[in-house]
């Protein structure tokens, strides 16, 4: 399949807390708020690790502004009217 642009948008977040393991071996996780998502649908909880430029292993901290992208194939996507 050729290489295609996805069709996309981002929003922006912040992290509200970051949530340490309550067992052994499971991963820190980031709360991170979604601005204009509905209100009971705000929060993200994703594992709080990330890959920097430098190729090292990095987490969020809390307050920390993120970007939430929201990306998909153009043939997963209609056309809306108007």
């Amino acid at each position: 399949m050729p290489d295609v642009e996805k069709t996309s948008t981002v929003l922006t977040g912040a992290v509200e807390k970051v949530i340490k393991p309550v067992l052994e071996g499971e991963p820190e996780k980031a709360q991170i708020a979604v601005e204009g998502a509905d209100h009971l649908y705000r929060e993200l909880r994703i594992e709080n690790n990330l890959v920097n430029d430098k190729g090292e292993t990095v987490g969020l901290k809390q307050g920390a502004e993120v970007d939430v992208i929201i990306a998909a194939d153009p043939e997963d996507t209609i056309k809306k009217p108007g």
